[in-house]
């Protein structure tokens, strides 16, 4: 960010603290277009990116007073969207070491069978209603855990839990993984 823009959006910023709503509202839609392209030059994924931004933007609203006016606003700026980022991927690799992705969703490998003899889809109907309901509504319907939580009315614990122990009995029944 060139010194131009960062004074803008210091000066922004410094009114918005101060009560200017209209200040604010123009401070977040510009600094959303620079870290826009902070986050698309680093994650390459457009929809991953928009998702940063929207908790880094939810993060700034939460730490705006910490900003101290007079200083550069892109340091500030960056630190959070950075902070965000990283929480981003530190998230993902701790979920993808837990869960496994249906890579081709359950349409194709449900017709192709196992060297066992088994799909996907009868190993599906093997499971328990709970179980079954959970891993079709993430993996399928492609909701969040969040959204299931939702949806079952389950707590985004018992859903990870619930797909978990879904996942681990799959994996039995395709004789993959720990015996």
């Amino acid at each position: 960010m060139d010194t131009e823009r960062d004074h803008e959006l210091a000066g922004l910023l410094t009114n918005a603290q101060k009560g200017d709503q209209a200040a604010y509202e123009r401070f977040l839609t510009e600094a959303s277009v620079v870290l826009r392209r902070f986050l698309m030059r680093r994650m390459k994924d457009a929809g991953l990116a928009e998702d940063v931004l929207q908790d880094t933007l939810l993060a700034i609203h939460r730490a705006r007073h910490t900003y101290r006016p007079g200083l550069p606003v892109g340091p500030w700026l960056y630190a959070i969207c950075g902070h965000r980022m990283m929480d981003f991927y530190r998230w993902h690799r701790r979920v993808g070491s837990v869960e496994t992705e249906l890579t081709q969703g359950l349409e194709a490998p449900a017709r192709e069978e196992s060297k066992n003899g088994r799909s996907v889809l009868d190993a599906l109907a093997r499971l328990p209603e709970k179980q079954r309901t959970v891993i079709k509504l993430l993996k399928v319907e492609g909701l969040s855990v969040k959204e299931v939580s939702v949806a079952t009315g389950m707590s985004e614990s018992s859903v990870k839990t619930t797909a978990f122990r879904g996942y681990e009995e799959i994996r039995r029944i395709f004789g993959v993984g720990k015996k």
